[in-house]
């Protein structure tokens, strides 16, 4: 984890830099997390440090370990199962209203997170262009509670959105699947658009239960 800039929203920053490392793999379960040291690689105080692990821990991405401590906690397939159940039906129908309004800032911001895609190397980068497609789409409904409802469980999905990654026929699956729901929605085709949205987390949800079974056998 690289330090953090000054200026920058650090109770966000500090919870961003500790997604990112759960999901690449840099702090697998089980690791402990210390907050001074953590503080001390950031370059930022305690304080903020605090409140991102407390705010991680609500989220189920970490949990009490000893005396004021914590642990990265471990995957848990059922929790990501039900979580992309109830993601298929909101992201259906957030591409639903996209499509609906197609509004021009909107599609240019997809536009220009499928091509970053398509020069993206690594699993890392392709895994923050993901979930920026769909943060996009969330915006592109016109209704600020899609993303409300859905940010705080995007960092449980990201760990096991990283294992799916990894396999370079499901990253190419996936973003023909994000190209699809973008043709749909700059087509104005409200059905097709939820359609595509909502069979793309289904498969996605799919996909990752049958990975994290891999892994688990495997360990």
């Amino acid at each position: 984890m690289e330090p953090i800039e000054t200026g920058e929203t650090l109770i966000d920053k500090v919870y961003e830099r500790v997604v990112e490392a759960i999901a690449d793999g840099a702090l697998l379960p089980g690791m402990r997390i210390r907050q001074g040291e953590l503080a001390a690689r950031l370059g930022v105080s305690r304080q903020p440090v605090s409140h991102a692990l407390h705010l991680l821990h609500r989220q189920g991405l970490l949990r009490e370990s000893g005396r004021k401590g914590f642990e990265i906690a471990p995957v848990d397939p059922e929790r990501v199962a039900q979580i992309y159940d109830v993601r298929a039906a909101l992201d259906g129908l957030a591409a639903r209203r996209a499509a609906a309004r197609r509004d021009a800032a909107a599609l240019a911001e997809l536009d220009a997170i499928v091509a970053a895609a398509g020069a993206a190397a690594g699993a890392s980068a392709l895994l923050r262009l993901d979930l920026a497609f769909h943060r996009a789409l969330y915006r592109a409904s016109g209704n600020p509670v899609f993303e409300t409802m859905t940010g705080p469980h995007f960092p449980a999905l990201a760990r096991a959105m990283a294992a799916v990654l990894e396999t370079e026929d499901y990253r190419a699956r996936a973003w023909r699947e994000h190209a699809e729901i973008l043709a749909r929605v700059r087509a104005g085709d409200e059905a097709g658009a939820e359609a595509a949205a909502r069979d793309h987390a289904r498969n996605a949800g799919e996909t990752t239960a049958r990975r994290l079974a891999e892994l688990a056998r495997a360990a």
